[in-house]
């Protein structure tokens, strides 16, 4: 009876043993596993921050360009066009597709070297090109002539392509064509200003005709900094 007593109560104590090793076995697994998961999140949120921290200059030139429009305290002087305004190719027997251009539309019969307002145009036009210096040959100058008469002799030799850069050319002959260049030339009161079209092409920034150095310094660093950033979809050929 004793022996049996005795028996019992070595086989109690072995299951107490057993169930003390389990409780101690479950709880440090729990450890365990909570420490890797928690380690699995810091690595993540880690190469989470390492490419945030990467793109985050790209994000930012983009968002700074194309999406919001800088009030108070802007950077840029010309006025950006949100959304940019597509070119119809149609309009014109000249490549607009893969260059940056600086565009102005006067008409011939009043572009005279007596018109001062319509020398000042183009004679910004020619100056902001070559501030650009070895970038220049990315940006083309046109000037289109709204009334298809014949340039004034003088103008035209100041301003050619040769000694200027500029393209002359004549806005669309026919009359349903000529409509829609004129309504999107002149969107947003901007038929006076000078238009920025990008490489894609579309109208996505005009600026004021001015005399003042400094805005001549303002329009210059805009158009640094768009050449600097942007280069997708140029065919300088």
């Amino acid at each position: 009876m004793s022996a049996a007593l005795l028996d019992i109560g070595v086989y109690g104590k072995i299951l107490e043993a057993k169930v003390s090793d389990q409780e101690l076995l479950i709880p440090a697994s729990q450890t365990d596993s909570s420490e890797i998961n928690a380690r699995t999140r810091r690595g993540r949120f880690q190469m989470l921050f390492l490419l945030l921290a990467c793109a985050a200059p790209v994000i930012a030139s983009y968002l700074a360009y194309y999406v919001f429009k800088p009030e108070g305290a802007k950077t840029n002087f010309g006025t950006f066009v949100q959304p940019a305004q597509e070119m119809n190719a149609a309009w014109f027997d000249m490549p607009f597709n893969g260059k940056w251009t600086l565009l102005v539309a006067r008409p011939a019969s009043e572009c005279t070297i007596k018109d001062e307002s319509c020398l000042e145009a183009l004679f910004l036009m020619r100056q902001v090109r070559v501030a650009m210096g070895r970038e220049s040959g990315r940006v083309q100058l046109v000037w289109v002539n709204t009334d298809g008469k014949k340039v004034d002799a003088e103008v035209s030799t100041a301003y050619d392509e040769q000694n200027a850069g500029f393209k002359i050319i004549n806005a669309p002959s026919d009359p349903q064509l000529k409509a829609q260049f004129l309504e999107w030339l002149n969107r947003e009161g901007a038929g006076q200003k000078i238009q920025l079209i990008d490489p894609s092409p579309a109208k996505m920034m005009y600026f004021p005709i001015t005399n003042s150095p400094k805005e001549f310094g303002s329009i210059k660093k805009d158009l640094e900094k768009l050449l600097r950033l942007n280069r997708k979809g140029e065919n300088l050929q």
